[in-house]
């Protein structure tokens, strides 16, 4: 007998409950949306995946105002919950996830030292943002953030 895995959980849940899904990825680089898009009937709840990594690509298509960035940082509270609203209403979905953080192996400092992932879940009531502080190599925090976004997602269903 076989462990479903969480994304399978998710995407079961999601078309239990007739909801659907729209991402914006920056640090996991679409590891969340290749997760779930790799099991079949995804696309019925699945509408949209973004990888904004660059800052630019974050303001210009996420419409994060670059104000945020400047004042919080990419890598922020703000910015993921913003990424996760922007998500939930560029795909017109009923949940929207942002997920920002520092994978490493350089680009950490003391405040935001690597393994750093800000994970925010919004639904038409409320978005909610944690902050995370994982270890590991660059791939092992890539899927340490994927598997808590996950696990995020389908505490809020």
């Amino acid at each position: 007998m076989s462990v479903m895995p969480p994304e399978e959980k998710l995407l079961r849940a999601l078309q239990a409950k007739k909801l659907t899904l729209s991402t914006a990825e920056s640090c996991t680089g679409g590891l969340i949306a290749n997760r779930i898009t790799n099991i079949p009937g995804s696309s019925k709840v699945f509408l949209l995946g973004i990888i904004a990594y660059a800052n630019s690509a974050k303001c210009r298509l996420l419409k994060i105002p670059e104000k945020t960035i400047q004042s919080y940082g990419a890598v922020s509270s703000p910015t993921s919950r913003l990424m996760a609203e922007s998500a939930r209403e560029l795909g017109g979905s009923d949940l929207g996830l942002g997920l920002t953080g520092i994978a490493g192996p350089g680009g950490g400092n003391k405040n935001k030292p690597v393994g750093t992932v800000f994970i925010a879940v919004s639904s038409a009531k409320k978005s909610s943002v944690r902050k995370f502080l994982f270890p590991g190599s660059r791939r092992q925090i890539k899927k340490q953030a994927a598997d808590k976004a996950i696990e995020m997602l389908l505490k809020n269903i």
